[in-house]
């Protein structure tokens, strides 16, 4: 490297001596100090240069690693508000969403009162009750609270969408009534709902596309009675609420998401391998829900499949059921005589009824695409758990009818 300066490099004091003058160590002397003094300017300069590089790096570090202050609120909170975890969402996500919502003053404040909770992460997708202005840790105590979850909207297969009122007077809440309780929320003092008849009405005169009716079902929708156009459309399962939603909206966020899970069981495939189209799939697979134990619904379907093959009324006590407002497990002779779309012991009601008779779950609906072989015809509830016995012809159905009588299965 050059030293043009001469800051690095000794004086030639070793002049000859024909070169030498009086004074001459004097000025050699003079010449090493002046070198001495312009290192350690020169110095002094790398010093304060890496000096203030490190002080430059140890902020960005600061910065980088989350050292340092941040913005914190005092205290439980303010008012009321409801925030989101989407599915998926990590504890930093989590953060952001309750900074942005005005919860927490800052993503840190939350992240850093929770860094040694491990129960963070396995936070649940889904709507949470709040407080505007909390402290990180009031805010990471709050999201733990089993209690600060809203609660969903819980189907479980068979559900249908009506009130059923039993033979001893006690109601069992349809699908539209839950979903009005699963709707309501009190902010601040103030409860709000849905109610059910507010959702019965979207139901019956909303536009279907809006309320989230899949386009392979729409010409099936259009055709049947208004009451029961949404029946089936809501499979079991958990669905997270949106608080503050219309009857529209609720109905549009539940079906929407019912319709994915009915898609990946089958229905779609299952139209094109079976012969039925997909609503038809859905209805066979409601009078499967309702007519057996899980166990037979490999039997139970195969039983519709060959009826309906030679043409055959199904005689199914679920559909006449569907109807009544006080449904009983054996219908009497008036009410299987009595005329009507969902009546299947009469001979003007043959094939499948109109709609689903309820709501099918995966293991209904994959028993309707993929029945258990078999040349059943028959079935009736033969054991006291709900188990059902299977035959062929009428004369062994007979006998199996009266044995399950004569033990008091029914």
């Amino acid at each position: 490297m050059s030293d043009d300066l001469g800051l690095f490099t000794e004086p030639d004091v070793h002049t000859d001596e024909r070169q030498r003058r009086p004074r001459g160590k004097a000025v050699a002397a003079a010449r090493r100090a002046q070198v001495r003094r312009k290192r350690t300017i020169l110095w002094t300069v790398v010093a304060l240069v890496l000096g203030l590089g490190g002080v430059g790096a140890y902020y960005g570090y600061q910065t980088l690693s989350g050292i340092g202050s941040f913005e914190d609120y005092a205290g439980a909170g303010e008012t009321d508000v409801v925030i989101e975890v989407k599915d998926g969402d990590p504890v930093t996500a989590i953060a952001a969403t309750l900074k942005d919502q005005g919860v927490t003053a800052s993503s840190r404040a939350f992240t850093e009162a929770g860094k040694t909770d491990a129960r963070l992460t396995g936070i649940q997708p889904g709507f949470y009750l709040m407080k505007t202005k909390m402290s990180g840790t009031a805010a990471v105590a709050r999201m733990l609270d089993k209690n600060t979850k809203i609660t969903p909207l819980e189907v479980k297969g068979g559900n249908v969408l009506h009130d059923i009122t039993g033979g001893d007077g006690k109601v069992t809440k349809g699908i539209l009534s839950m979903l009005s309780e699963a709707s309501c929320l009190e902010l601040d003092g103030v409860k709000k709902c849905v109610s059910p008849e507010e959702l019965r009405t979207a139901a019956e005169t909303a536009d279907p596309v809006a309320l989230g009716v899949p386009e392979w079902a729409l010409s099936d929708v259009n055709r049947v009675e208004k009451a029961h156009r949404l029946e089936g459309f809501i499979a079991p399962g958990l669905y997270q609420l949106k608080p503050g939603a219309t009857a529209v909206e609720l109905l549009k966020s539940v079906i929407t998401t019912s319709v994915t899970r009915l898609e990946s069981y089958g229905v779609l495939a299952g139209g094109k391998t079976t012969g039925f189209r997909p609503y038809e799939i859905l209805t066979i697979a409601s009078l499967v829900e309702k007519e057996g134990l899980t166990k037979d619904f490999g039997k139970v379907s195969r039983v519709i499949h060959n009826r309906l093959a030679v043409n055959k009324i199904l005689e199914f006590d679920s559909t006449v059921n569907y109807k009544l407002d006080k449904p009983n497990i054996r219908t009497s002779d008036a009410d299987r005589e009595a005329a009507g779309p969902y009546n299947t012991y009469s001979a003007e009601s043959k094939g499948l009824t109109p709609t689903p008779i309820g709501s099918p779950g995966r293991e209904a609906i994959e028993a309707a695409i993929n029945p258990e072989p078999g040349k059943w015809l028959y079935f009736v509830k033969c054991q006291k758990d709900g188990t059902s016995c299977f035959n062929e012809t009428f004369p062994e159905h007979d006998k199996t009818v009266a044995k399950a009588i004569q033990e008091g299965v029914f």
